[in-house]
């Protein structure tokens, strides 16, 4: 397996010891340190991260090598070079090649014409990176996946996506609750149900955010708008979402113990409250902390070719 595109690329196997690796790097950062030495990775961002961005670069750089971070404007794709050349030329120089952009299309065409890993760190489509921290924080703090219950709420976008992929591919069971309008991709529930067929997890998709919420081991919501929507936009999804803000009410139709999750970053009183985020159930900054160890050990694994894919 050489890149990373979706969750769902990899198979059980690769998620397991992705999980198992990036658990060993958080005990010991630099037990490889010269993986990467005198080699770079390129960072190529078209939208704007703190995460995303930070713990990548710290990443390349506790494996021993150099990140070179590039935006949309700084490479010669934004003067009509096309992905093909621009992945082809970059494959002479980096050892690896990570990308934050918007279109799944755009970055499979540059995956396959690299003759390096190609990571994606966010698309529209898919979050694959942020689904490994999340995994992680989990387990952590609740224990197996195959014995959890997630409720995911709001907006079927891309960090649900990936979430459903990785819960149900590790055995675990999700609930998605969303307004009509803005429920996941069919095709991925389709391929996130062929995978539990296999693994025994499940996931399954309701309206109704306290039915999710029911019984739940841990309650995940994202930002309802994106960078860049119209006010129109912004006004319809607000009104869509609203009944779906994660507050100490539905947190209640938890388990007790049940956790808070959130890919950050939050908008308190919009999605979640104040109450929530900032209180003991929140485990955000963990998820945060574990999006560092969780990309040490992709690109360490995809480095040392140990993925195998699905």
């Amino acid at each position: 397996m050489k890149d990373l595109l979706r969750t769902s690329d990899l198979s059980v196997d690769d998620l397991r010891l992705l999980l198992e690796l990036a658990a060993r790097f958080k005990q010991r950062p630099y037990q490889h340190r010269s993986e990467l030495s005198n080699q770079s990775v390129v960072l190529y961002f078209a939208k704007p991260s703190t995460r995303t961005r930070i713990s990548m670069a710290t990443a390349v750089a506790r494996l021993g090598g150099v990140p070179i971070t590039v935006g949309a404007s700084e490479l010669q794709l934004g003067r009509g070079e096309t992905i093909e050349d621009t992945a082809r030329t970059i494959s002479r120089y980096a050892r690896a090649f990570v990308v934050r952009t918007f279109a799944d299309e755009d970055v499979r065409r540059f995956a396959a014409a690299a003759s390096i890993p190609v990571v994606n760190a966010l698309t529209d489509g898919h979050h694959p990176c942020q689904s490994l921290a999340d995994l992680l924080t989990l387990q952590e703090k609740l224990g197996p996946i195959d014995r959890l219950r997630v409720a995911y709420l709001g907006d079927g976008n891309n960090v649900c996506h990936s979430l459903v992929e990785g819960v149900v591919m590790l055995g675990g069971s999700i609930a998605v609750a969303t307004p009509p309008e803005l429920s996941p991709d069919p095709d991925v529930i389709a391929v996130a149900r062929a995978i539990g067929e296999r693994t025994g997890g499940s996931v399954e998709l309701v309206e109704d955010p306290a039915e999710a919420a029911r019984g739940a081991d841990a309650l995940y919501t994202d930002v309802w708008l994106s960078m860049g929507d119209a006010d129109e936009e912004r006004a319809r999804r607000s009104a869509l979402l609203t009944p779906y803000r994660v507050d100490a009410a539905l947190m209640a139709r938890a388990r007790p113990g049940a956790a808070f999750l959130h890919c950050l970053p939050d908008h308190r009183g919009e999605e979640v409250t104040a109450e929530v985020v900032d209180g003991p159930a929140s485990v955000v900054f963990d998820q945060a902390e574990n999006r560092l160890h969780t990309a040490v050990a992709l690109l360490y694994a995809l480095v040392e070719e140990r993925l195998t894919g699905h």
